[in-house]
């Protein structure tokens, strides 16, 4: 409304619901900028300050892991926990898989020494293969689970050696702070002896003015 007012002679060629149409239009434009920022900001917070869900992996073994190179893999010390929950998670289903890939293997040949069974023979092979196939699905990702607990690890440890220089570096900070401390110290104690010391001086040189005055006055008695 101010500005209308300040512009009025400019747009005074202008109707009134053209104005209003222009002051919606801009306040319209403004609104979805500043929501357009937000959601931005919003969606960029999110993206840095999520952490890997865990759980996904474990209802999928089959889905691929995410790398850690990333602004997000910032808790090294509770990703590296989560890690090793789903290293033993697979592990276990590693296990599980060997064994049932070993009675599957034993059916086979049994089926494969028996002169019937030629359809059982097929699903049977069907069923064994796709077994492998998940049981190295789950070995490389084992292997990837592996190579990002050591990478968690190190960036752990990483994360420890700065914290002991920093706080190495306190600590000099502290021992200087203090030293100096000491040193302001003696200096404020030798100020105020020598304060106290110029005071007597003072006072004894008025006393001799004094009595130098005295003096006087009485010789020329």
């Amino acid at each position: 409304m101010l500005l209308v007012m300040v512009w009025d002679p400019v747009i005074s060629i202008l109707s009134i619901s053209t104005l209003l149409r222009i002051i919606m239009l801009a306040e319209v434009v403004c609104a979805a900028s500043f929501m357009t920022l937000y959601i931005g900001y919003v969606h960029q917070y999110n993206s840095f300050d999520s952490q890997p869900d865990v759980l996904k992996s474990l209802y999928s073994p089959l889905q691929p892991s995410n790398s850690l190179e990333g602004p997000r893999y910032q808790d090294g010390g509770r990703l590296s926990d989560q890690l090793m929950a789903l290293l033993q998670y697979h592990q276990v289903n590693i296990h599980f898989l060997s064994e049932e890939l070993l009675g599957l293997q034993e059916s086979l040949s049994k089926y494969e020494r028996s002169n019937d069974g030629s359809a059982p023979q097929v699903d049977l092979a069907h069923l064994l293969a796709a077994r492998d196939q998940e049981l190295r699905t789950l070995s490389a990702e084992i292997d990837q689970l592996q190579s990002e607990l050591r990478l968690a690890r190190s960036l752990i440890d990483e994360k420890d050696a700065e914290m002991q220089r920093i706080r190495s570096t306190n600590n000099q900070y502290v021992e200087e702070n203090e030293r100096l401390r000491t040193i302001l110290g003696e200096w404020s104690s030798r100020a105020a002896k020598l304060e106290r010391a110029l005071e007597l001086e003072r006072i004894s040189n008025l006393e001799l003015q004094k009595k130098i005055t005295t003096l006087k006055s009485q010789s020329y008695e």
